[in-house]
């Protein structure tokens, strides 16, 4: 019996063993149980999916988009720009930090890599957002500014980074506030002094003089101001995933020095999102920015203008959120619009062919094919 028990407890520490390293190391089967768990989610999301309420499907469209004229999408983006920043123009800044050429042993197996710059832009309550710039060994002049949303570190998004580097892009790569190697600072507020861990915190921040937002599109708009002033880049694009398809989405409709923008697994306007569990965060939930420019009126201000292009990519199958095909509730609208403006680009691709948040190889296919259309 005792030589029972023994053997009993040394098969449970190497199967505790091998579970534990399969999870650490991600030996085999990890990826293959990975793709069982995304599928199982998926299928349990399909059951909520289902059930989208028949409201949705009778909105008017048209009635929630406040932009009929050329002119009218031009006040509407002064309009986000001074509730930003409470003045009439873009920042004219330059980042606050540069430094060239850095050592970045995570990066350095990356093919097709000449150097890494570090740009570093600091703001208010000691918040600050670190990019980083993939220079091409073979560049075809264009850059892709690439935004990893809520998901972490933009080293999470190495693959995407890698693949559009061995196309030739430069890409400037960046994390959310507060995430990744971005500081969390420490702030005094009405309540006491709390710590900034979370986007959702930035809340604590607002006042009349100050609003929070701004921090998620300060970083790009210096960055560009730096890019047009030292480099003779032909066109800036614009890719995120999740929550920085949400910026992405959003950034091009302020500047429209982003000739095209895929946003990737970003949220539903937020009358569809209203019908999943989770509604989004602080920033897509935000009352006065959604009074100013919803997301339907995002979509249109991103993909109007000369050589203008704005691509949405869902995940069918996505195990996160924003699954479905419910784009097409508001996507022939969007077509029209941007069809009667004379001007610009815009199109939804469905990626099938996974179940999960991610940006596929499949959908940076689509994308770098789309961006070489003209």
């Amino acid at each position: 019996m005792k030589k029972l028990v023994i053997a009993i407890i040394l098969i449970s520490i190497v199967f505790f063993s091998v579970g534990l390293s399969v999870g650490v190391f991600k030996f085999f089967p990890y990826y293959q149980l990975d793709s069982l768990k995304s599928i199982i989610l998926s299928e349990e999301n399909s059951t909520r999916k289902y059930t989208m309420d028949d409201f949705v499907y009778g909105v008017d469209i048209n009635s929630l988009i406040d932009i009929s004229s050329v002119d009218e999408l031009k006040i509407k983006r002064s309009q986000l720009i001074y509730y930003l920043w409470n003045q009439n123009d873009l920042p004219q800044e330059f980042p606050t930090n540069i430094q060239q050429n850095i050592d970045v042993s995570l990066f350095s197996d990356l093919k097709n890599l000449k150097q890494i710059d570090l740009i570093e832009h600091k703001m208010e309550f000691g918040i600050n957002s670190i990019s980083y710039m993939f220079h091409p060994e073979d560049s075809n002049n264009k850059i892709v500014f690439y935004h990893q949303g809520h998901g972490g570190d933009f080293i999470k998004g190495k693959n995407t980074i890698e693949f559009f580097l061995n196309n030739g892009y430069t890409v400037q790569a960046f994390s959310m506030l507060l995430l990744g190697i971005n500081e969390k600072p420490i702030v005094e507020t009405e309540f006491g002094p709390i710590i900034l861990n979370s986007h959702d915190h930035l809340k604590y921040l607002e006042s009349e003089k100050f609003v929070p937002l701004k921090l998620f599109f300060e970083p790009l708009v210096v960055s560009l101001n730096y890019l047009d002033s030292h480099f003779n880049f032909d066109e800036y694009y614009m890719v995120g995933i999740s929550g920085g398809a949400w910026t992405a989405m959003y950034y091009s409709a302020i500047d429209e020095r982003i000739s095209q923008t895929y946003p990737v697994a970003g949220p539903y306007p937020l009358f569809i999102r209203s019908n999943y569990n989770q509604i989004g965060d602080y920033e897509t939930e935000h009352p006065q920015l959604l009074e100013i420019v919803n997301e339907l009126e995002a979509y249109l201000m991103g993909s109007f203008g000369k050589d203008r292009k704005f691509v949405q990519i869902y995940n069918k199958f996505d195990s996160c959120c924003w699954d479905g095909e419910y784009y097409k509730i508001f996507e022939s609208t969007i077509k029209e619009k941007v069809s009667e403006f004379g001007s610009g680009y815009y199109d939804v691709i469905i990626d099938d062919t996974h179940h999960q948040h991610i940006i596929s190889d499949h959908a940076l296919i689509l994308i770098k094919n789309n961006m070489e259309i003209k």
